[in-house]
């Protein structure tokens, strides 16, 4: 039977919560201030807390504080009877689980004491077993290529996120490789017939997100129920309007335990929060664990083992690509280049080299003229907005030209087309 600590200060609030909890199948205890709710819980270690924020002593967030320190795996779900909510966006950010905002109803009470029950059987069952079978090392290593401090360091991290199901927000410029760190956490789910349900908010249109992402009554849509058991990938967050984001938090309060939650972003989303542009308790649901994605020119000693991995997966007509080999010459303006597209642009760049070479080794003078003039360096917004282009280019082509089909599927007016 699941154990719950309920910490306040009333014991009214102990007898009215002891009768609607217990018969739903939860053991109950209690305490009346933080201090002795910590003692209790390092006496006994339960399953989950439940604690109210205006105590005395010690209030709500210095206990979760504590709890977190002493038990970092510690579930602790935060009670509150402001009218704003302030206080509890606090509690998110020092690592609460959830929040109930007073008077909360009984069956939003039990439905968030069992999401936190199944989030703290997740959480054990990953301890025991270590690394699934989706996660192992090699697994990771054969895809994140490099030797460098900062990718052994991105490395150490995933492994760590392996275990966990707390959601991720990955932090990087775009092309440094967020996508395929999503896709390694979600093979660590160790159920690769579960969907990776992956969403652009920078593509999609607010219709689109009303209907897929939130749905009605703030459930959740297709997208949600099609993530149910694996994982929802939203790339972009930091594009999402504000009445979105406002509603999205609704839908992860009701939704974000049955699936797998990463974001990515290509902006500071904290700095954002501060200057109040993007939702406060958004970015505390979806930021508990941070990580940061180095762009290229800071790991620029691991761009010889890329151009190798790169060029072995590329195709020529004369020979076995694996044989082309780069000079240290072409190396060493490789490594000398800035790469504003990151991976992404390295990956092309050693793709369309391999695969148009007439001769197998590759000097300096045969890479593209960017590369080794510096005057022709791009800077990081024409080489974005090339690459906005050839998407464009690329879903009109795909939609045969029809530029309505195309502008619906990237969520724009009709005229932005031209």
């Amino acid at each position: 039977m699941p154990s719950v600590l309920i910490v306040d200060d009333l014991v009214s609030i102990h007898e009215m919560l002891d009768a609607v909890i217990q018969p739903t199948g939860f053991a109950t205890s209690f305490a009346t201030d933080g201090e002795k709710g910590l003692v209790r819980y390092k006496a006994e270690k339960y399953d989950l807390v439940l604690a109210d924020i205006d105590m005395k002593p010690m209030d709500g967030i210095t206990l979760l504080k504590q709890l977190k320190l002493y038990d970092p795996g510690a579930v602790v779900i935060i009670m509150t009877a402001y009218a704003s909510t302030e206080s509890a966006v606090q509690a998110l950010k020092f690592g609460a689980f959830d929040y109930l905002q007073k008077p909360f109803r009984v069956d939003e009470l039990i439905a968030t004491l069992r999401r936190g029950i199944e989030f703290r059987q997740f959480q054990a069952e990953r301890a025991a077993s270590g690394l699934v079978p989706g996660a192992k090392a090699a697994d990771i290593e054969s895809r994140l290529i490099g030797k460098s401090a900062r990718l052994t360091k991105l490395i150490q991290q995933i492994k760590k996120l392996a275990t966990v199901r707390t959601p991720v927000l990955l932090i990087g410029e775009n092309g440094t490789g967020k996508i395929v760190v999503a896709e390694i956490l979600h093979a660590a789910s160790g159920a690769p017939e579960t969907a990776f349900v992956r969403i652009d908010c920078s593509l999609s249109s607010e219709a689109n997100f009303r209907d897929g992402l939130l749905g009605q009554n703030g459930e959740g849509g297709a997208w949600v129920k099609n993530a149910k058991g694996g994982t929802l990938f939203l790339q972009h967050l930091q594009c999402l309007t504000e009445s979105v984001q406002k509603e999205l938090v609704s839908v992860l309060r009701n939704t974000a335990h049955g699936f797998r939650l990463i974001c990515t972003t290509t902006e500071d989303l904290e700095k954002l929060t501060d200057e109040g542009k993007f939702h406060d308790e958004l970015f505390y649901r979806v930021a508990s664990l941070p990580v940061q994605l180095s762009p290229l020119r800071d790991r620029a000693e691991d761009i010889p083992l890329l151009v190798k991995h790169y060029a072995a997966q590329a195709t020529n007509p004369l020979f076995d690509a694996k044989l082309v080999e780069f000079t240290d010459d072409a190396l060493s303006v490789m490594t000398a280049y800035h790469w504003p597209g990151n991976l992404t642009e390295l990956f092309q760049v050693v793709s369309k080299i391999v695969a148009t070479t007439e001769t197998r080794v590759i000097t300096s003078q045969q890479l593209p003229l960017r590369l080794r003039e510096l005057k022709h360096w791009p800077t990081l917004t024409e080489y974005l907005a090339g690459q906005e282009k050839q998407y464009v280019d690329h879903v009109l082509i795909t939609c045969k030209g029809d530029k309505a089909a195309a502008a619906k599927v990237l969520g724009v007016d009709l005229g932005k087309l031209g």
